[in-house]
């Protein structure tokens, strides 16, 4: 899919600032992630090591800071003969975005589960939900971004922000710290170290997020 991003805005020395209302796949110079709620054991370096159900969800938060940025390109697999495969052939290219540190207020996530939503908010009472080594993969993200000490096209094998190494010879982006506004995304995917979730709720909806 190929959603359309507004260009960045000029940028003072050692900051990189980037408005973006729908982006994906590799906009420039990029977009930020946020979480959905899964916690998984984890190790220092984290990607995502099972197949996808090829089902997409929303996530959303009010606002999400971080430290240790990365995002580049990669390919996620379903099961054999995945009913959700489509014409994919059972693959899908995202962006994987890395966040070493993350906080998310007033998080919510759903996901369209055939005429009816599972819904889950969190960090909506004062308390910001808190991730550790925060993957996402994505297919389309929006919000308001600003980005510290960015670096775009940077080859993702050589990464050192996030902890995160990608695929050689792969365009990617990294910087210090990223804040993002009015946060949206659309996921495939998502791993965390630690995820904290204050003020859980978890129920069926007929609205998303």
């Amino acid at each position: 899919m190929a959603p359309s991003a507004e260009q960045p805005a000029a940028t003072p020395t050692g900051r990189g600032r980037v408005r973006l209302r729908r982006a994906a796949l590799m906009a420039i110079p990029a977009c930020v992630t946020a979480g959905v709620l899964v916690t998984l054991t984890a190790q220092n370096v984290l990607a995502t090591q099972f197949a996808i159900s090829g089902m997409a969800f929303e996530v959303t938060a009010d606002k999400l800071d971080g430290t240790g940025f990365e995002q580049f390109g990669t390919l996620d697999n379903m099961i054999e003969n995945s009913p959700n495969a489509g014409d994919t052939g059972g693959q899908l290219f995202l962006i994987q975005t890395v966040v070493k540190n993350a906080s998310l207020t007033k998080l919510c996530q759903s996901v369209n589960l055939g005429g009816i939503n599972l819904l889950i908010t969190a960090g909506d009472k004062g308390t910001p939900v808190t991730a550790e080594n925060l993957t996402t993969d994505s297919d389309l993200m929006s919000g308001d971004a600003e980005f510290k000490n960015l670096e775009v096209g940077r080859d993702a094998s050589t990464f050192d922000k996030g902890g995160v190494a990608g695929p050689p010879g792969m365009f990617g982006q990294q910087g210090d710290t990223v804040a993002v506004d009015h946060f949206r995304q659309q996921n495939y995917a998502t791993t965390a170290g630690t995820f904290r979730l204050p003020n859980m709720h978890l129920s069926f909806s007929s609205n998303g997020c």
